[in-house]
């Protein structure tokens, strides 16, 4: 039995007012051959909200994000962007529509310069916002700013990580999402990530959190969601997964 709890003041950003909704999903199956991994799943995001979306290895939280950003094309179900049905349709056209994705491999360009990976990305959001430009990725990242005429496939991975972070950036998205920023870097780096994703979220941009670490998933997010098995078991306030020691060990421990 679903465990989905019901909240009325995770965030004053978490609008149910449709026209808010800058990304939804209804009822998605999604498969990789025979194999059936998401089972109906609901999901939806709105302006200014912050989500973490948790789950161990293999539940379906990746193949969710890449079902309704066009990645994969789902066999059933629907994906709306701003209200517009959107469901398999091409990536450039959902990242048009503000949303911009860090995934979990990077995909940076290795021999474009860091001022290049960046520069190439640039241009105003959606209703024409220019918050995020070179200037501010520069000072949000000090690090890559000392590396700027570096490839890209010279940098460390935490600095990979940064430099694709600093070039969604660079789009002025709506909505940010944020595919396992953190895995497999050393912990002075995690923490930086976890400082940026902080800043990001104080200006006002939407994101989508995966990341592995609950206790700080549900620090800097409005609402959490878990997946198990392809299926939605829980979603609702961040402060409510963070006090129920029980529902993390079911779903969430080692």
């Amino acid at each position: 039995m679903s465990e989905t709890v019901s909240h009325n003041a995770a965030s004053s950003n978490a609008a149910s007012n449709a026209a808010e909704t800058l990304l939804e999903a209804r009822g998605l199956h999604t498969y990789y051959g025979s194999s059936h991994i998401l089972h109906g799943v609901d999901f939806r995001i709105g302006k200014g909200e912050t989500l973490g979306l948790m789950g161990r290895n293999g539940m379906g939280k990746t193949t969710l994000i890449r079902s309704m950003l066009g990645l994969v094309k789902p066999r059933g179900g629907e994906v709306r962007v701003r209200g517009h049905a959107m469901t398999g349709g091409p990536t450039h056209r959902i990242a048009r529509r503000g949303v911009a994705y860090v995934p979990e491999g990077r995909g940076i360009f290795p021999n474009l310069s860091v001022r290049e990976n960046l520069l190439m990305a640039a241009r105003p959001g959606v209703d024409g916002q220019c918050n995020w430009d070179y200037d501010r990725v520069m000072h949000t990242f000090p690090r890559l700013a000392e590396r700027i005429g570096h490839g890209g496939g010279q940098l460390s991975g935490g600095e990979q990580q940064m430099l694709t972070i600093g070039r969604a950036l660079m789009t002025n998205p709506d909505l940010l999402i944020l595919d396992e920023a953190t895995e497999g870097l050393a912990p002075l780096i995690v923490r930086e990530i976890w400082r940026v994703i902080r800043e990001i979220r104080d200006s006002g941009i939407a994101t989508v959190i995966v990341d592995k670490n609950h206790a700080a998933v549900t620090s800097v997010t409005d609402r959490s969601m878990i997946l198990v098995k392809g299926q939605v078991v829980f979603d609702g306030a961040s402060e409510a997964v963070r006090n129920n020691p029980e529902l993390i060990q079911r779903h969430l421990g080692v």
